[in-house]
């Protein structure tokens, strides 16, 4: 695979507590430089980031993150603030502590009312993998098929442990519907990304890939 389809694949991100505008608008150029798929940016950031890209990048940002546990209410509000700041894209994280209670029509409920609340943007919904059981991985993929979001993603990056490739085997396994996958944390090498492309994933979720990419392939 060519290192610029690849990279075409990338939500190329920056959601350290600590980022700073100087670091978000240099996301931004190497993102339009290297055409990534997005930028993945805080909340804080959009309308600024909006606005210094135009109409020349994606953005993305992220809603309950990295935890997951605020009110549906509150999620959806998060989202429709983002958008009416230019958030092309939400990656929201969904109550984990509903996984565990076995609510599975409260996590339906949760990410359908974030889907009204995006007014027809890309919803993808984070499912933090490394703390489900086999069992509730396919479970939790078959939930979000079934419900109006865009894509599944395995990881915020903030959690134990971020993508791994069976992963992404689960969430192909199990989506019978048109849910895309997004593979995010803990991406290190562009071999480990062409893999997760290989096995179904349609984006990636990475801090790393573009500066690798400037680094051997000297673009």
């Amino acid at each position: 695979m060519q290192i610029n389809e690849i990279l075409s694949h990338v939500d190329h991100t920056l959601l350290r507590p600590t980022a700073t505008t100087e670091e978000i608008h240099t996301l931004c150029d190497d993102a339009i430089k290297y055409g990534t798929a997005s930028v993945c940016i805080p909340p804080y950031y959009v309308t600024d980031a909006r606005q210094y890209v135009e109409d020349r990048m994606r953005i993305c940002t992220v809603i309950g993150f990295p935890n997951g546990y605020n009110t549906a209410a509150i999620k959806a509000a998060e989202a429709a603030d983002a958008v009416k700041n230019g958030a092309d894209e939400i990656d929201m994280v969904i109550n984990r502590g509903l996984v565990k209670d076995r609510k599975w029509d409260e996590i339906s409920n949760e990410i359908r009312s974030v889907k009204e609340a995006c007014g027809g943007r890309i919803l993808k919904v984070i499912v933090e993998t490394c703390e489900l059981t086999p069992e509730e991985r396919i479970k939790i993929t078959q939930i979000v098929d079934a419900s109006p979001a865009d894509y599944i993603k395995t990881s915020t990056g903030f959690s134990a442990a971020g993508a791994t490739f069976e992963d992404v085997e689960v969430f192909a396994e199990n989506i019978k519907g048109n849910t895309k996958i997004k593979a995010a944390g803990g991406i290190h090498s562009i071999a480990d990304a062409e893999k997760f492309l290989a096995l179904g994933a349609d984006r990636l979720g990475t801090s790393r890939i573009v500066g690798i990419a400037k680094e051997e392939h000297q673009l």
